[in-house]
């Protein structure tokens, strides 16, 4: 495990120099300031309500990496100074999709800070994020000596195909996603790094319903209180030291966890799903996203009789996809 790390900060530090500052407002990071890193290609529609949800949420440095993108998301984020930004034509998939990248940037400028690993399609929720900022939870989390915090990726959709409503720049996506499979998932342990295994929802049952064991895995540990020996090993599922990865109960209670509400499926998605399959920059050469282009000439509907309308954290609990666990 100890070369392993050391071969994942090597990488790290390689390929940080593929990274071209673009906008540099690092300085303007603060002791005890919470960071969110994210990694986009021409996600512009996306970024008006993205940043405004985790400014609400009590983010206060986005450290923000663009893939090469075309689409003008840079007129977005130019000049915003909690923003800063860093530009690479590298190959997204020979930097292990991303995470050498963003394992430069945390080693860089997150060390000693509570760091958030998110997409921009991803929204983080946790017991009373209703009422309570995020550094509510990670002072919580810093005195219960916990230094990461897992969440469940919940892909969300619409009701009827994915195209009959148009997402709008700066609208709210879960007023169209607004649905979910609460049931249908399968987990297992992970022996070699002890992280959980989660795969299930509306990709294992329709997109990948003949393989579900092929199916996209939904378990991330998204929030860290970040130390520069550390680095992620696979997306943001699992991390290196493998203590990190021990976020669940094992002796039959419960820890707290969150959920990240995934709204990939918008109408936006179909061309999404054929533009990045041809890029074929994404795990095992693009499969997952040519599934989904194929799936949807014929499937374009993801709601079903068991799908589920969400409302809000405590459902979710009820439903047993997160926990407040100890935390009140």
């Amino acid at each position: 495990m100890r070369l392993r790390r050391k071969r994942y900060l090597l990488r790290a530090r390689r390929k940080a120099r593929q990274l071209t500052s673009v906008q540099d407002h690092t300085a303007q990071i603060k002791p005890g300031d919470t960071l969110l890193v994210c990694t986009l290609y021409n996600e512009a529609i996306r970024m008006p309500y993205f940043l405004r949800y985790y400014r609400d949420l009590g983010i206060d440095h986005f450290l923000i990496i663009d893939n090469d993108s075309d689409d003008g998301v840079m007129d977005h984020l130019e000049g915003q100074p909690d923003i800063s930004v860093w530009h690479t034509a590298g190959s997204y998939k020979a930097a292990r999709f991303g995470v050498d990248w963003m394992n430069a940037l945390q080693r860089r400028y997150c060390h000693g800070h509570w760091t958030l690993v998110v997409d921009p399609d991803e929204f983080f929720i946790y017991p009373f994020c209703d009422s309570r900022p995020i550094q509510a939870l990670t002072d919580w989390l810093d005195a219960a000596n916990q230094r990461s915090f897992p969440a469940m990726l919940l892909d969300m959709y619409p009701k009827g195909h994915l195209t009959d409503q148009a997402y709008q720049s700066g609208q709210d996506p879960l007023e169209i996603a607004q649905w979910f499979d609460p049931g249908n998932y399968t987990i297992s342990t992970n022996p070699q790094l002890g992280n959980l295994w989660i795969q299930g929802g509306p990709r294992a049952r329709v997109f990948f319903e003949d393989v579900p064991k092929n199916a996209p895995a939904l378990n991330k540990t998204p929030l860290v209180k970040w130390d520069r020996s550390y680095a992620y090993a696979s997306s943001t599922h699992s991390l290196v030291p493998r203590g990190l990865n021990k976020v669940y109960e094992e002796w039959g209670g419960e820890k707290t966890s969150g959920i990240l509400l995934h709204t990939k499926f918008l109408d936006t998605f179909t061309e999404k799903a054929k533009e990045e399959a041809a890029r074929n920059q994404h795990y095992a050469g693009g499969a997952e996203y040519a599934a989904y282009a194929k799936a949807l000439k014929d499937h374009p509907e993801l709601w079903c009789e068991w799908s589920e309308k969400y409302i809000n954290w405590r459902q979710l609990e009820i439903l047993g996809l997160m926990s407040k666990g100890s935390w009140a």
